[in-house]
């Protein structure tokens, strides 16, 4: 799919399709490895060592944004068309040990041009864990690695 652009030179980003709309929904099942529970995630942090041996946080947020990007994919021109987290409102409601699976739902609640919000839950194999709101831009990956590098480049000594 070509992109277009506007007069001042910006693509187009509602390169998604019409039907990606308020109302789609969506799951996503993953299986929790050890690597993301709070011990093995903060290993570089010794009073992290001590803590209980369950689902991160920090992780479990990922695993969520990562279900709404699953959801928006067939929706999408991959990956000339991709979409960047921007916001999260989560609880995290029960602890979840390495090995179980989680069950993510998700609902595309708002779309308003680049912006998506979603609600979204999560179960693992015993009780509901998570459930929030989450929030994505659509991006022109190609622009903005360009104002990445521009950035980086900037930052240079």
């Amino acid at each position: 799919m070509q992109h277009k652009r506007d007069s001042s030179g910006c693509v187009n980003l509602r390169g998604m399709r019409p039907e990606f709309q308020p109302g789609i929904c969506f799951e996503w099942h993953y299986t929790v490895p050890e690597r993301a529970t709070v011990p093995q995630l903060y290993h570089d942090t010794p009073f992290c060592l001590d803590m209980p041996d369950v689902l991160a946080t920090g992780y479990m947020v990922g695993m969520m944004e990562l279900a709404c990007v699953h959801g928006m994919m067939p929706y999408m021109d991959w990956p000339n068309e991709q979409s960047l987290g921007t916001m999260v409102s989560f609880q995290h409601i029960a602890p979840t040990p390495p090995g179980m699976s989680l069950h993510v739902k998700g609902e595309v609640i708002e779309v308003d041009g680049r912006r998506v919000r979603f609600k979204v839950e999560a179960w693992d194999d015993v009780e509901r864990i998570c459930e929030g709101i989450h929030e994505r831009y659509v991006i022109d990956p190609a622009r903005f690695n360009a104002k990445l590098a521009a950035k980086i480049a900037k930052a240079a000594p």
